[in-house]
């Protein structure tokens, strides 16, 4: 598997992780789907969504697989007053990354990064590594520092339709 420029940032910082190859269902990109094929609890495997602030702009918002981003939480710990996703449309040409493949490391730029709670409840955790297919795992504490993540309660249970 090619190295991704978010696995090459852990390398140059000596950060110790893992690559987790998994074979892609564009049909599915869900987190619970992802997270089966890597052999993690969807609560472990952490998916990387676009929001965008009224008052600061575009962040990234970190929250596990097997829940949803809570737009008003986010908001009260980004110091906004209303964050909402943006369009799938507006992804790829803000951070260079692909649904089903946004990661915070080794985008376009560097937003603003925000992490649910839960994510230091684990030894490890997985993240995109920038292309659908390839999981990074790492500590979690390695991946809230390399991405000055700002951690807080962001996630809340999925809704059931």
């Amino acid at each position: 598997m090619t190295k991704t420029n978010a696995a090459r940032i852990l390398e140059t910082l000596g950060i110790h992780y893992e690559l987790r190859a998994y074979q892609v269902d564009p049909e599915d990109l869900s987190a619970e789907t992802v997270a089966a094929k890597v052999g993690l609890p969807a609560e472990q495997v952490f998916k990387t969504l676009v929001a965008r602030g009224d008052r600061h702009g575009v962040c990234m918002a970190v929250v596990p697989g097997n829940a949803e981003l809570d737009p008003k939480a986010l908001a009260r710990l980004s110091g906004d007053g209303r964050v909402e996703t943006v369009p799938l449309k507006e992804v790829q040409p803000l951070t260079g990354y692909v649904r089903g493949g946004v990661t915070a490391l080794g985008g376009k730029k560097n937003f603003p990064v925000y992490a649910d709670e839960t994510i230091e409840l684990f030894d490890q955790i997985a993240v995109s590594a920038g292309i659908r297919g390839a999981q990074l795992v790492l500590a979690p504490a390695d991946y809230l520092n390399v991405t000055k993540a700002k951690v807080g309660p962001i996630a809340r249970d999925k809704k059931r339709g």
